[in-house]
């Protein structure tokens, strides 16, 4: 993309200017405030400003666009250089109701011998359970570098990387958010980064629209083999007791979305956040949890519908098989 030179101060200024002065950046625009911003050449004072009128007013496809293109191109470059990975999944919501149930479906995916690359954090002041946490307790690998992903993925069919070890500039906008209270656009921009450029991307969303928004910037970057939906608190995970729509964009460019029907036809209960072992027990079939396993389920469904190109029945069907097959004596009796 080429590069616009212009002061960030008239980029403040262009959206700032209230609801009927106030205009939004071109694609081009965003790619140079965001490059301004994340480098370095501008006052703190000016970044917050800037990513707080954003927050207000939110931000356009074409801004978002604009900022992604700018972020990957801080994305590490050994980071950038690993290869054959097919789904790239960044988890960066956090979960506070339900167990991380996603897991299990990335690890029973992994099992039939899929590559996936994971990549979150954690946020300053949040009462969340993230990712890491998670490893650490249950003893999963997670990576420092290039060489440790690799050799998970080899040995084990997925890697974690945290988004400091990917992209430091990135993470340090997410760690605004202990300064200002409040979210930015980094969350969503970590949630599309795919910084392996793996053949596809899988994203959670929490808020209505945000789904479709993030297929309309993937085009807009030319992003192909991308979904998106809301998931369980935002995050890749299927919310069983309910209906969604998945929306993709397929290796053509194409835009389409497959309805998923309600999973679990039972009452929803606040999860034991603090045992996490239930995700081992799950999936080693110590304990049976007709909620946990219509979501791990029903998000493998979402995954081999982006992966497989299935329709909802066939991935559903194709999803219960690949659960049920699972090898649950791999990845928590190992030692790493």
């Amino acid at each position: 993309m080429s590069q616009v030179r212009t002061p960030f101060s008239e980029y403040i200024r262009h959206i700032g200017r209230g609801k009927k002065a106030g205009k939004y950046l071109t694609q081009e625009q965003a790619f140079d405030a965001m490059t301004q911003a994340i480098n370095g050449k501008i006052s703190d004072e000016q970044l917050g400003a800037f990513l707080m009128l954003l927050r207000v007013r939110e931000e356009s496809e074409a801004e978002l666009a604009g900022f992604l293109q700018a972020v990957r191109e801080s994305t590490l470059t050994e980071v950038k250089a690993l290869k054959s990975i097919s789904l790239d999944i960044g988890c960066y919501a956090g979960k506070r109701r339900q167990l991380p149930w996603f897991l299990l479906a990335v690890l029973a995916l992994a099992d039939s011998g899929q590559k996936i690359f994971l990549h979150g954090t954690q946020e300053p002041q949040s009462q969340r359970l993230y990712l890491d946490q998670i490893f650490k307790q249950l003893n999963l690998p997670t990576s420092r570098n290039i060489f440790q992903a690799n050799e998970s993925l080899t040995e084990n069919g997925f890697c974690y990387m945290e988004l400091g070890d990917i992209n430091p500039k990135l993470k340090q906008l997410i760690d605004l958010r202990e300064l200002f209270g409040l979210r930015t656009c980094a969350n969503t921009l970590a949630r599309m980064l795919n910084p392996t450029h793996a053949t596809y991307s899988l994203h959670g969303v929490y808020h209505k629209e945000f789904d479709e928004r993030h297929i309309q910037v993937a085009n807009l970057v030319n992003d192909t083999n991308v979904a998106c939906f809301r998931g369980e608190g935002g995050e890749v995970e299927v919310k069983a007791d309910r209906n969604f729509t998945l929306h993709l964009n397929d290796c053509k460019g194409v835009a389409h979305t497959l309805a998923f029907p309600q999973l679990y036809s039972g009452r929803q209960h606040k999860a034991d956040m603090a045992d996490i072992s239930q995700l081992k027990s799950v999936w080693q079939n110590i304990q049976q949890d007709e909620y946990a396993t219509s979501a791990i389920t029903g998000t493998l469904a979402v995954m081999l519908s982006l992966t497989k190109t299935l329709n909802c029945g066939d991935a559903l069907i194709s999803a219960k098989t690949l659960w049920n097959n699972r090898n649950i004596n791999r990845y928590f009796n190992e030692v790493y």
